[in-house]
């Protein structure tokens, strides 16, 4: 019996320690003061965006053939207009040179034909004057005259063969560019796809093949994104918003939004979004991206300037603060909030500037009056 009261009391003094403990043990955490600055209402993206070009062309052949020369390579910058492929021309280079040759013997013809008929035509008007002074015949004034206009005639005709030898130089440079892949804008050949000696051939209909050469023009970019469709009524074009990738952490690229969607996708019967388009503004942001690269965005709504501001991450369900008081004894407190989002909470009453309000919330024992040890002091 006598044991038994023994271990009795020492239960019992252990169990007033452990209260005592309880009690007076302090709970570390991490705080955090408020501060004035901005706070602004935005809209992001629900899923992931990528980097897009505005102007982005796989450039394809219009006729089949063998690749005979490539003149630029991947990663080259051409300009507009810049011959990036060719095709075995040979036959139509050749067809070009007759008919530049023929252009050529048309005109020469017509100058010849065009002069003569001038010559005729002076004849003809000193034959005239002769006649009306007595000094030559009738038939010799007609033949004069009737030879003027044959020649005049000549001359137009002349001017007609140049045309047609114009118009058929014209197709074969038409049928000779068929075989050229030329730049259709400034940009960067970002692929090649075929080599030299290999044989190239147009997209069937409805059978997509591989283009030729993509080319990428990178001074104009936008990060194209869903928005979930309860935020789209809130979007105009023109609104600011920022940019930011994950190949460039904790870097923010100014933007604006130029283009809404005007339909849902439905992707998911749960998820329902509307696509947008934000470019970059900057010039200078765009040097060093690359399309493809995968991106989020942050469209600004409204913008409260210098207004007080809290963590949101310190902001309890509910909108109410783990309070520090100068005793080091937590208090729950709720607040007016205003504009929120993932960085700050706009505090419109209830709080001051001068407090200080927990952010380890998920520590044990968060209650009113517990007390705790400030680990950022």
């Amino acid at each position: 019996m006598r044991g038994w009261l023994i271990a009795g009391g020492v239960v019992s003094i252990a169990a007033a320690v452990w209260f005592l403990n309880r009690d007076t043990a302090a709970i570390p955490v991490q705080t955090t003061r408020f501060e004035h600055g901005d706070v602004e209402l935005t809209v992001s993206n629900t899923r992931a965006g990528s980097v897009k070009a505005c102007r982005r062309s796989g450039l394809s052949m219009p006729i089949g053939g063998r690749v005979e020369v490539l003149h630029v390579s991947e990663g080259d910058q051409v300009a507009a207009g810049t011959l990036l492929l060719e095709l075995w021309n040979d036959d139509r280079k050749a067809q070009k040179t007759h008919a530049e040759a023929q252009l050529a013997a048309a005109s020469h013809r017509s100058e010849q034909l065009c002069v003569q008929a001038e010559e005729a035509q002076r004849d003809a008007v000193r034959k005239q004057s002769l006649y009306q002074r007595g000094l030559t015949s009738l038939e010799l004034r007609d033949a004069a005259q009737t030879q003027a206009s044959a020649a005049a005639f000549s001359c137009e005709a002349a001017h007609n063969e140049v045309e047609m030898a114009a118009a058929a130089l014209e197709l074969q440079r038409a049928l000779l560019a068929e075989t050229q892949l030329r730049a259709p804008f400034d940009g960067v050949v970002a692929e090649i796809t075929g080599e030299v000696g290999e044989y190239v051939t147009p997209s069937p209909p409805g059978i997509p093949t591989p283009p030729a050469v993509d080319l990428i023009d990178y001074r104009c970019l936008y990060v194209t994104a869903p928005i979930d469709e309860v935020d789209a009524g809130k979007l105009s074009v023109g609104q600011v918003a920022r940019i930011s990738l994950d190949a460039y952490r904790g870097v923010t690229f100014a933007g604006e939004l130029t283009r809404i969607a005007p339909y849902v996708t439905e992707i998911e019967k749960q998820a329902r979004t509307v696509e947008v388009d934000v470019q970059f503004v900057n010039v200078e942001d765009r040097a060093n991206l690359l399309v493809g690269y995968s991106a989020d965005i942050d469209v600004v709504l409204t913008t409260h300037t210098n207004t007080l501001r809290v963590a949101t991450e310190a902001v309890l369900e509910g909108d109410a603060v783990w309070r520090v008081g100068p005793d080091q004894k937590l208090e729950k407190v709720a607040f007016e909030a205003g504009l929120r989002n993932w960085n700050f909470t706009e505090v419109v009453s209830g709080l001051s500037a001068d407090d200080r309000v927990l952010l380890t919330l998920d520590a044990d024992g968060l209650e009113n009056d517990a007390l705790v040890t400030v680990l950022d002091d």
